[in-house]
């Protein structure tokens, strides 16, 4: 019974309840570890099946990447982040590429928005027919002024080969002559195709196209061709795609879906493995040093340090790999699920299929495996290395006091959690959220260290009134402050639980309710026009001669890549932007952007006007020039020539409608606003909303964008939840003697009870109020830099968290102590 393995055994035979707790962690560690690292090899791996692009072996496309170099040497990094709209490449290449040996023919493609009176067309070039299949069933190939048509848009249009048929693309409206009807296998929006020599211009986009389609000859392989045409167009900068990377050049949304892949598994799944490992590590640190008098009393009768140590990482062995595959399949689940809510949401494309493979799932077993050896290790140190007679006297009574070495490290995370505070109060977007979580995560290190003088402090001070309701209550306070140990292990995960769950969810209302405030003050047209297609290009003129239109003003909403910070802190940062049809004076008549240096008079061709948080985050200001860089990856240095407050609401950059043109995908605009006039006369442009349910319409996208920082909150505070749990009852499974002790010095049942309530009760509230307070120390200075205004927190939402922590630490301590005290009764 002495050899190690065979106390491990016995331990877990004859007393399971106490690696109940550890087993549920450890399964908890897994399940969280398992989804998130199997949503990061998805994001890793994650391709589409070419389907326009089906027939044609080879595609080139431009880098549709942006990078920030920042080092030199070996120390040399570049982040690649992702363009806002399409890089288009040199038409003019397609001639080259198709003088690469092993090829057949190369065509320049073009892909755009065609508005039609039936409904939205997909314009392209009739040169496509060649990979795309489509053949004519009617009539004959486009020439300049001409169109064919698919068969239901033919119809929708009422229109046969010769007659004449009205579109709207980005050259404006004309009539083309249907010049013959095609068929085409696929789904989607009906195809437009239109003369080669005419699709750039229609497109907006004059001798720029979208990729290039080579075809191989016959007897020639994709890989043998893919070589060629690089070897053709070397030194032109653009990619050759061959295989399954040809449906990322025909599907944009792949390389957003990537990077909010690997934001949620590798960023987001980073700090939940820490916190998985942190809470599994307490849980299992927590369970050893409950069995302190057991490992006293095998080194009474003989027990080397050697086989303490080794007993230990023995029982790791039985219960860690267990707990990790039981974790697995629920992990699975967690990846699905996430993953399906995300494609239902559009945000991934629903050709990308969730990649599972045995890594992510055999990296979370063995990552619990050595989690549980590392905290059992260090846990049982010290009852393995004390002397005997010691060990017994430690185990007997708590030591209160902490290492010099844990001491100094809980202090420097806490300093490193005000640091990085300081930093958060600059971040936007994105990268605040990173910070906060960082923050949060530096301030529950220092908890977790600094744990057992933290438990004393609060019992010392939120002691002081329940010392005063009552005998049970003041010895709920007296045990309390004799076990600051056990209390810091029990207060630790409510902390995590309250912290995270405030920090993501208010993190989000905060700039929601912003943005909405500055949204609603800002929009002050009285008709807001809206269509799904787009609105027609010349809308804005012919509003404007409505009967009783002051001003009428056409928007076009798409996004900018800021170059921010400088040398090792260079970062490219997205920006929303208006392109705006008028003048400054006009736009001031519909928009109110809270003008705080300069004006807006003399806005358009290269001067616009920044939102001050992106001002303070570039270091410009009026008179300044802007680096930017337009949707398609064009650099540009406009003027600055005012700075506004309502860029939250609103948008961070405002500039001239004109200097998007050719750099968007979509030449049409998202929106009109116009005063004066009534609703009646503007309804042929669209529909006509007034500013107030303009807002309420944004406000509702915003709150569906804020799913994923809500699900992440669940994610990890429902996880710090069951953590809180599992160690409140562990705590009270493991407290027999004591509440045996106490039964048998005259207390009754209720007495009991109700000193279990109140240590519950100061457990609960002292959880509550420290994780509020780091959240609190997260939100309020990031809140200050993105909003100026204080964090908002619905009252319910913050009862609803705080009713929930103090629900369950009552039920996980009550319910196992009556039914452990019914049982001894």
């Amino acid at each position: 019974m002495m050899r190690p393995n065979g106390l491990a055994r016995a331990a877990i035979r004859f007393k399971p309840v106490s690696f109940a707790g550890t087993f549920l962690a450890l399964m908890m560690s897994a399940l969280i570890v398992s989804a998130c690292g199997v949503l990061l090899e998805t994001s890793l791996r994650a391709s589409v099946p070419p389907e326009r692009y089906a027939n044609a072996q080879v595609v080139v496309a431009a880098d549709q990447y942006e990078y920030v170099v920042t080092g030199s040497g070996e120390d040399l990094e570049r982040e690649a982040v992702r363009l806002p709209d399409t890089a288009r490449l040199d038409a003019a290449l397609a001639a080259r590429a198709a003088t690469a040996p092993g090829a057949a023919v190369a065509v320049a493609d073009f892909t755009f928005p065609v508005r039609a009176a039936g409904g939205a067309l997909i314009g392209h070039g009739w040169g496509s027919h060649l990979f795309t299949g489509a053949t004519l069933t009617d009539g004959s190939p486009p020439r300049e002024g001409e169109v064919v048509l698919g068969r239901s848009a033919a119809r929708a249009a009422q229109a046969a080969v010769g007659d004449p048929v009205s579109l709207e693309t980005a050259a404006g409206r004309a009539d083309f002559r249907l010049a013959g009807i095609a068929r085409v296998d696929g789904a989607g929006a009906p195809p437009a195709w239109f003369a080669d020599t005419q699709a750039a211009a229609l497109a907006g986009h004059p001798g720029r196209a979208d990729a290039i389609a080579v075809l191989a000859a016959p007897g020639t392989d994709a890989a043998t061709l893919a070589g060629s045409v690089t070897e053709v167009l070397a030194g032109s900068g653009v990619k050759v795609h061959a295989g399954d990377d040809r449906g990322a050049v025909e599907d944009p949304g792949l390389g957003y879906a990537k990077d909010l892949l690997f934001g949620i598994g590798g960023s987001f799944g980073g700090i939940a493995t820490i916190v998985a490992i942190f809470t599994a590590a307490a849980t299992v640190a927590l369970s050893v040093s409950q069995r302190a008098r057991e490992f006293a009393l095998l080194r009474a009768i003989g027990a080397t340090p050697r086989q303490i140590r080794r007993a230990v990482a023995a029982e790791a062995l039985l219960v860690a790999p267990l707990a990790g595959i039981a974790g697995l399949l629920p992990g699975l689940g967690l990846a699905h699920w996430w993953f399906g809510q995300l494609q239902d949401r559009g945000a991934i494309p629903e050709a990308v299929q969730l990649h599972v493979s045995p890594l992510p799932l055999l990296a979370a077993v063995v990552l619990g495996l050595f989690t549980a050896l590392g905290a059992g290790w260090t846990a049982g140190r010290r009852p393995a290395r004390i002397k005997p007679g010691q060990a017994l006297t430690e185990a007997s009574v708590e030591r209160w006091r902490t290492g010099r070495l844990r001491t100094l490290a809980g202090l420097a995370a806490l300093a490193g959690g005000m640091v990085l505070t300081g930093v958060s109060a600059g971040s936007t977007g994105s990268d605040a959220a990173g910070v906060a979580l960082g923050v949060v995560m530096l301030f529950m290190f220092a908890m977790a260290l600094l744990g057992p003088l933290v438990a004393q402090l609060c019992v010392s001070l939120f002691g002081l009134p329940l010392g005063r309701a009552g005998s049970a209550a003041g010895l709920a306070v007296a045990n309390s402050r004799a076990n600051a140990r056990r209390l810091a292990s029990a207060i630790t995960p409510i902390v995590l639980a309250m912290a995270f769950a405030s920090t993501l969810v208010f993190m989000n209302t905060s700039e929601s309710h912003a943005a909405d405030k500055q949204l609603r003050a800002g929009v002050i047209a009285d008709h807001v026009v809206t269509d799904p297609a787009g609105l027609a290009v010349n809308a804005a003129a012919e509003a404007a001669r409505a009967p009783g239109v002051e001003a009428a003003v056409g928007v076009l909403n798409t996004q900018v890549l800021v170059p921010i910070g400088a040398g090792e802190f260079k970062s490219l940062q997205g920006a929303a932007v208006q392109g705006i049809t008028g003048s400054g004076a006009q736009l001031a008549k519909v928009e109110d952007l809270d003008v705080r240096e300069g004006s807006l008079d003399r806005l358009g061709g290269d001067r616009i006007a920044i939102d001050i948080t992106l001002a303070t985050a570039a270091d410009r200001g009026v008179g300044d020039r802007l680096a930017l860089y337009l949707p398609d990856g064009t650099p540009v240095s406009p003027e600055i020539i005012a700075v506004y407050g309502r860029g939250l609401g609103l948008t961070s950059v405002t500039m001239d409608r004109a200097a998007l043109a050719g750099h968007v995908t979509s030449a049409f605009d998202s929106m009109l606003l116009v005063r004066g006039g009534t609703a009646e006369s503007l309804t042929p442009w669209g529909t006509v909303t007034d500013a107030a349910g303009y807002a309420t319409e944004r406000s509702l996208e915003a709150r569906l964008g804020a799913w994923t920082n809500n699900t992440m909150a669940a994610v990890l505070g429902g996880f710090a939840a069951i953590a809180a749990v599992n160690t409140l009852v562990t705590t009270i499974l493991n407290r027999r003697r004591e509440l045996d002790t106490l039964r048998l010095v005259g207390s009754t049942r209720r007495q009991v009870l109700r000193m279990l309530r109140w240590e519950s009760l100061l457990v609960s509230v002292t959880g509550i109020i420290l994780g509020s307070a780091i959240a609190a120390a997260t939100l309020i200075p990031m809140m200050r830099g993105m909003t100026g205004e204080a964090p908002y927190v619905p009252p319910l939402a913050y009862a609803s968290f705080a009713i929930a922590a103090a629900g369950l630490a009552l039920l996980a301590v009550t319910l196992p102590a009556r039914a452990m005290l019914r049982r001894r009764s």
